[in-house]
This record gives structure tokens, sequence and C-alpha cells, in this order.
């Protein structure tokens, strides 16, 4: 969220354009014929009235807890980073829910080609994560690795000193993190994904197996069949909860009021936006 929103009235801008900036992320991934355009353009317009009316107020809300929190003289404790992971990841449910129906019409159109095009995009970004995670100098690696994390940080809280950034280096470092085993998992996701394509397709399914199958789909993404990676994303989250709280509660009194300012400011744009609509 906080790489999304950096800069001032960068949300609302984005926020505006939301519909037309997935259409063409979407079609980026299946390049839709003119048919499945217009189809995907008007479901993608009434998603997002939905969206604005009826999860914006709640999000709102949510900043304004998030505020509270980091005015607080209290440390910020990992069980508490965790537990705010899991209430901004139960956000995703609606969302799933809201946007199945059109996204198994838009599946039961799909062509053989779009597929191919999908397969292809697929080898396209999986280029771009090896440039940006996993370069073959361990040191560029880690150095890079730190930027990320650096800059995320600094979209919340503002400029961070020296000393901060040794810290968060130290953090990364000791990171049970691994691009490998996220970019082999990542594979599988994909491959998974064109075979549950490939199979509803070719069995010419009815919408509501096509829903059912597209409901599976999207658990497995959500949490991996796959019991080693399970494990070591568990050991991730524990390990990234600690390092949220040690990093927040590094930061002097002048970070966390920039960074409540700027949840301050997100939560108001949300009601905003939401009243115009």
């Amino acid at each position: 969220m906080t790489t999304l929103l950096s800069g001032c009235g960068a949300l609302r801008l984005v926020y505006g354009q939301a519909p037309e900036l997935v259409y063409w992320w979407l079609d980026g991934y299946v390049d839709f014929d003119s048919t499945q355009s217009e189809k995907v353009r008007d479901d993608l317009a009434r998603y997002a009235e939905w969206h604005r009316a009826t999860q914006l107020p709640d999000y709102a809300q949510l900043l304004v807890r998030a505020q509270a929190q980091v005015l607080s003289p209290d440390p910020i404790t990992p069980a508490g980073v965790c537990r705010w992971y899991q209430d901004a990841f139960a956000r995703g449910a609606p969302l799933i829910e809201r946007g199945l129906p059109a996204a198994t019409e838009a599946v039961m159109q799909f062509t053989p080609e779009n597929l191919k095009h999908l397969q292809r995009k697929y080898e396209k970004v999986n280029a771009k994560f090896r440039d940006e995670y996993l370069q073959p100098d361990p040191e560029d690696r880690l150095e890079a690795a730190v930027d990320r994390v650096v800059d995320r940080t600094e979209s919340l809280y503002g400029r961070i000193d020296g000393p901060q950034k040794e810290r968060i280096a130290k953090l990364v470092a000791a990171s049970p993190f691994d691009p490998e085993v996220w970019f082999a998992e990542r594979q599988q996701r994909q491959r998974d994904t064109l075979a549950t394509l490939r199979s509803l397709l070719a069995a010419k399914a009815p919408p509501d197996q096509v829903q059912a199958g597209l409901r599976t789909l999207v658990a497995r993404l959500q949490q991996s069949p796959r019991e080693a990676y399970r494990e070591y994303d568990e050991r991730l989250k524990a390990y990234n909860c600690m390092v949220g709280a040690e990093v927040h509660n590094n930061m002097t009194r002048e970070q966390r009021q920039e960074a409540a300012k700027r949840l301050r400011g997100w939560a108001d744009d949300f009601r905003a936006m939401s009243a115009a609509r």
C-alpha cells in the first residue's frame, strides 16, 4: 500500500483511473479482442463503483486505527504487526467474491490465443523478476533487497538516517527470504494457472464449474498446496513481522508523526472518494 500511495494526491489520481489501469494490466496478460474488451471494461467500471461505495469507508477506518498506533508511545510487537497483516489480508475476501462472477464470464470467452499470450507474458515477467531479484553477485542481490526495504520504509516514515539504514541492512541480511524459493513457487503457480484455464476451456465447462475452478485456483494461489513452501512462508512472515516492529520502534518521534500524517491523508482521500460517488 505504501508503495502505491507515495506522493501527494497520488491515491486519488490512481484510484480515479483504476478501471482503465486494471484493464490495460489485464490486457497485457491475455490480449483481449474487441468483444472481450468491451465486456471487461464494463465489468471493471461496475466493480469500481461497488468498491468505491462499499470498501473505501472501511479502508479509511483501518488507516485511522493505524494512525493511532504509530503515534502511540508504546512499542509495537511482532504479534501486533502480524495482526495488522492478517487484518489487511482479510479485506481481500470480499474483493474476490465480488469479482468471481465477472472473472468466470471472462474466462469462458478465452481462446487458445489468449492462453498463448498469457504464457508469453509469464516468460517476460519472469525475466524481469530475475533481473530485479536474482542478481548473480550475492552482494548485488543483497543491496537490491536492502534498497527495496528502505524505499518502502521511507514511503511511510519519510527520510531515514544512516544508522537506521544500517539496521535495516542487517535485518535484511539475516532474513530467511530466498528469492530462488519464491521464484520456483511463482513459476509453479503460473503453471497451475495455465493448466487450470486450459482444462476449463477444453472441457467447455459450464459457468458453475468454471467459477468453482477459479475459486479453487485462487485458494491455491493464496496458500500453496506445497507443504515445504507453506513452512517457508510462515517462517518468512514471522520474521517480517519482527522486522516491521523493530523498524517502527526505531523511528524517531518526528518520523512517526510523518507516518501518522500520511496515514491521515490517505484516510481523508478514501473518505472523499467514497463520498464523491
